[in-house]
């Protein structure tokens, strides 16, 4: 029998609207609140545990869960993980049977629950990492799923060690790498920085792993010294908030560096017991000392101890010469030399390991210069003291010519109104004022009738001053002072052009 065209397409078009219907429903049970609520991100670190939840939202019954179903996506492909059913129970995939378990639903349970579904990871492993969808398959509502997107993070394992356990400074002063960092299968990666007193430059290699971590190596290069010997180097690697640091101590060998002590540049005659010493730096230390004598053979009289140079008995001139001490270790020999010179004297400097008697001279020629610096100042006062004082007090004349009266601001030519006794003794100058010792007496005025009285105060005194002479006529401008009218000077008085008269006698000679 053969069906029309509309016949043969009844049952497609009975499909189409079947699916149509399905469609219609699924929509409307959603919108009804049949959901799967998850969380969007959980991470954790390799080695720890993670929950991820998954609730079934059921807000109108009667919904039927036929089963749960856990699954792993990863570059586009699906692995289960975990199942739970109401009938047949759960079931782990033997991938994650040691690692994953339901939270809430035992193994051997019959007829569970399965509004939650939360399963927990152990021991995280950073293949772990992927997105996990949580699947429910309802009756008549169909399937809900959701995904929660897993992340693994792993701490970077970090250590510190030297090159090489012997670093040897070389004359030639190249660069070598003496400690290396790392922070290995860090995910993300970590920061490393060194910390360090040491002069040097940092070097960073970055590795990306196949498993997705990150590897971070720093190398520490100097030019290793004597400086550098001991010195401490430190490396710290940032990973997220954490701080990761390790250290180590630089063991530099070196040649020994020499240094010779004892001659403080005051080794006299006959001084005693003087000696030298060669002090040497090394890493190792020195195993040998060898003293010799530059240009020459050691003195007799020298005893050598180890790195000590001993001198017996008094120094003599035989000690004058360059000492040279060479020091050996392992790594090579060095020298050092210091020359001696011998004086006769003891010198008046404070050395190094000079005696005590030898240190003392300087403070005693120190004090002894103040000493004498302070008494030549005093001094210096006191001239210029009495310098002044003389120079107030002064009133007479130096000079051969003597002043009988007036005080040498007379005018020229100019006589005293008094009569001019015909011989006059004068005293010796003094600092404050010239004094007459001795006028008139027997044969003082040979032929000469004085004319004035021999007892008047002006006869005793050979001068007098301006304040004296206050009652008479006084000219500030020209400091002379007004004298009475001239009278008649005596026949053996000879008259000055300062106002002054000398005996006939002193003007002979």
């Amino acid at each position: 029998m053969k069906l029309k065209r509309s016949q043969r397409l009844q049952p497609l078009a009975v499909l189409v609207e079947t699916l149509n219907w399905g469609k219609r429903f699924s929509w409307c049970r959603v919108g009804n609140g049949q959901s799967v609520q998850m969380n969007a991100e959980v991470s954790g670190f390799v080695g720890s545990t993670v929950e991820l939840s998954c609730l079934f939202l059921n807000s109108k019954t009667p919904v039927k869960i036929s089963q749960v179903t856990w699954q792993k996506s990863f570059n586009g492909t699906k692995q289960n993980v975990a199942i739970a059913n109401p009938a047949l129970g759960v079931s782990v995939l033997p991938a994650f049977k040691d690692r994953v378990t339901f939270k809430h639903l035992a193994t051997s349970q019959t007829s569970p629950s399965l509004e939650d579904t939360t399963i927990i990871f152990n021991n995280l492993r950073l293949s772990d990492e992927a997105a996990y969808i949580c699947e429910y398959t309802t009756f008549p509502a169909g399937n809900r799923e959701n995904t929660v997107n897993l992340t693994v993070y792993a701490r970077p394992t970090t250590y510190m060690t030297l090159t090489t356990p012997i670093i040897i400074a070389r004359p030639q002063k190249h660069k070598m790498t003496v400690a290396t960092c790392l922070s290995a299968n860090g995910k993300p990666p970590g920061f490393i920085k060194w910390d360090t007193k040491l002069k040097g430059q940092a070097t960073i290699q970055e590795t990306r792993n196949l498993n997705g971590t990150v590897t971070i190596r720093s190398n520490y290069e100097i030019v290793p010294s004597r400086e550098s010997h001991r010195q401490k180097l430190t490396c710290i690697v940032t990973y997220n908030s954490e701080h990761i640091s390790e250290s180590v101590i630089l063991n530099v060998q070196y040649e020994p560096e020499v240094n010779i002590e004892g001659f403080d540049g005051n080794w006299y005659l006959n001084r005693q017991d003087v000696k030298l010493i060669c002090n040497a730096d090394a890493n190792p230390a020195v195993t040998g000392y060898q003293w010799k004598l530059l240009n020459g053979s050691l003195p007799k009289n020298v005893e050598i101890r180890n790195n000590t140079l001993l001198f017996r008995g008094p120094v003599t001139n035989d000690f004058t010469g360059t000492y040279i001490c060479d020091a050996t270790n392992s790594i090579g020999t060095k020298s050092g030399l210091v020359e001696v010179n011998v004086t006769e004297f003891p010198i008046n400097v404070m050395g190094r390991g000079g005696s005590a008697a030898t240190q003392s001279i300087p403070s005693a020629a120190i004090w002894g210069g103040v000493g004498g610096l302070v008494v030549l100042i005093v001094g210096v006062a006191l001239l210029i003291f009495f310098l002044r004082r003389r120079q107030r007090t002064f009133k007479g004349d130096y000079s051969t010519k003597k002043h009988v009266f007036g005080n040498g601001y007379s005018k020229a030519g100019s006589v005293p109104a008094h009569a001019v006794p015909k011989n006059l003794q004068y005293p010796d100058d003094s600092d404050d004022e010239k004094k007459a010792t001795h006028i008139g007496g027997p044969g003082a005025f040979e032929g000469t009738e004085p004319d004035f009285d021999g007892n008047s105060e002006d006869l005793k005194r050979p001068y007098f001053t301006v304040d004296e002479g206050e009652s008479h006529d006084y000219d500030e401008r020209t400091l002379a002072y007004q004298y009475e009218p001239e009278h008649e000077i005596a026949d053996d008085m000879v008259s000055q052009t300062d106002g002054s008269v000398i005996s006939k006698k002193e003007w002979y000679v």
